[in-house]
């Protein structure tokens, strides 16, 4: 039986790793705050007293963390690197930056550990149902000994070498992002308008504008529920680091641009630590 190696039980990370152990893999998992190890540790998991205690007893690694300096201090450290076992694998399945990933996919390589990035898509909601996307940037072969591990959380496809699974993540919140601009709008010009935003939902099912963000992000904006399933902290994260990218190829996503100022807008005003669906509030406020 592999021993699953499970860093970070947040928002994400806690119902991702309850998927693994109910599909009967043995899970060891560390965390900062100790209260999530403890829902974990019921499910049964093994709980680690630190990352080298981790990552010392796991075949495979999985690393669920906030941004770029979280898996760069984690992954990174000495504490970290010096207890893999020759062979293992580490999978980030953090939204970082694609350089964030072929760094430290180069670094593991030279030590002769394998490293898959692996960002997912779906929120806590697919986290719950492990019904995730999951973007694999890496080696055909070892995308092939943990496929079973990934589909206890969701599906996963692999999409080309390191970097791509993080490239492929930011499409995704190109995308997102994007549409929530569009759902915001739209939830908006039915209000001020005087027709029902709840039936306009309705009345586009099945049709072109029909999507998962217009049903469920829209609803959270008739509803003023912001309360976080993803943050809009976190979409700015992606979406500046998805300009950065396109930089670096000499690319202009101007459509992009434009949702991260706002994004970058929210954030400044106070709605960091809100869902991301909160973008419906920077348009308020354009209106106002």
């Amino acid at each position: 039986m592999i021993n699953i190696g499970f860093i970070g039980t947040g928002l994400m990370g806690l119902p991702m790793a309850k998927n693994i152990l109910k599909s009967g893999f043995k899970l060891i998992a560390f965390n900062r705050s100790i209260e999530k190890l403890e829902i974990l540790k019921i499910s049964g998991a093994q709980i680690a007293t630190s990352v080298g205690n981790l990552v010392s007893k796991s075949e495979v690694i999985i690393t669920m963390l906030t941004d770029d300096d979280a898996v760069d201090e984690v992954i990174g450290s000495k504490e970290f690197l010096d207890n893999l076992k020759t062979g293992s694998i580490v999978i980030d399945m953090s939204s970082t930056r694609p350089i964030t990933a072929t760094k430290h996919a180069d670094n593991l390589k030279s030590k002769n550990i394998h490293f898959l990035d692996a960002p997912v898509s779906g929120g806590t909601i697919g986290a719950e149902e492990a019904s995730l996307a999951i973007m694999v940037g890496g080696e055909q072969n070892i995308f092939d000994k943990v496929n079973k591990i990934l589909k206890t959380m969701g599906n996963p496809t692999l999409v080309g070498p390191s970097g791509s699974g993080q490239v492929s993540k930011l499409a995704n919140q190109i995308i997102v992002g994007l549409t929530i601009g569009a759902v915001a709008e739209a939830i908006t010009l039915c209000e001020k308008a005087g027709a029902d935003p709840n039936k306009m939902i309705e009345a586009l099912s099945g049709g072109w504008a029909d999507s998962k963000v217009l049903k469920t992000h829209g609803k959270r904006m008739i509803d003023k529920d912001f309360s976080p399933k993803g943050k809009t902290s976190v979409h700015l994260k992606d979406m500046t680091n998805i300009i950065e990218c396109a930089n670096n190829y000499n690319l202009h996503l101007p459509i992009s641009k434009l949702v991260k100022d706002m994004y970058k807008s929210l954030v400044e005003n106070g709605y960091g630590e809100t869902d991301h669906s909160s973008l419906y509030k920077e348009i308020e406020r354009l209106n106002k």
